[in-house]
């Protein structure tokens, strides 16, 4: 069991759009997410390429049903306000 649709949705992808950040094919996807064996080289693709997006995984969230993490809310830029 894996949670690939559910990580795609959370982070607001469409399966093509998930493809190209793994560097696979949207069918691969959706056989992935139908229940095909997601190897361990696209599993650490995947943690790698849902980092930067702001989801931190693990192995645990790819291959069990270990609740996801929230998404990271970008950071809002700080102004610096000088002595003037």
């Amino acid at each position: 069991m894996h949670n690939l649709k559910s990580i795609r949705e959370r982070l607001g992808l469409t399966q093509q759009a998930l493809a190209d950040g793994l560097g696979c094919t949207q069918g691969n996807i959706g056989h992935y997410e139908k229940g095909q064996t997601v190897t361990p080289e696209v599993a650490r693709r995947l943690i790698s390429f849902a980092a930067n997006l702001g989801l931190e995984l693990t192995f645990d969230h790819i291959y069990s049903n270990k609740p996801l993490p929230e998404l990271a809310q970008p950071s809002t830029p700080t102004k610096e306000v000088g002595n003037a």
